[in-house]
């Protein structure tokens, strides 16, 4: 069971997806087959629902552009 930081940490990096996606202009939808994830999924992570894998991650990142160095650095 997720330990309630760990909580935090999910949903901190499900809203930081969330704004850099909304910022550059893509859907829920759009990520989800650019990146050939379920659109429930995408839902989830961005909610902190669910602590997704790191390749999943490392797909995202490069879709939305993200330095890698960066992906996992967040307020």
């Amino acid at each position: 069971m997720l330990e309630l930081n760990d909580k935090e940490y999910l949903k901190a990096f499900g809203n930081n997806l969330r704004r850099i996606r909304k910022r550059l202009g893509f859907s829920q939808e759009r990520l989800a087959y650019e990146a050939e994830i379920e659109l429930r999924q995408i839902g989830r992570i961005e909610r902190g629902e669910i602590n997704t894998g790191i390749l999943s991650v490392k797909i995202i990142a490069e879709i939305l552009q993200i330095d890698k160095k960066n992906y996992l650095i967040f307020k």
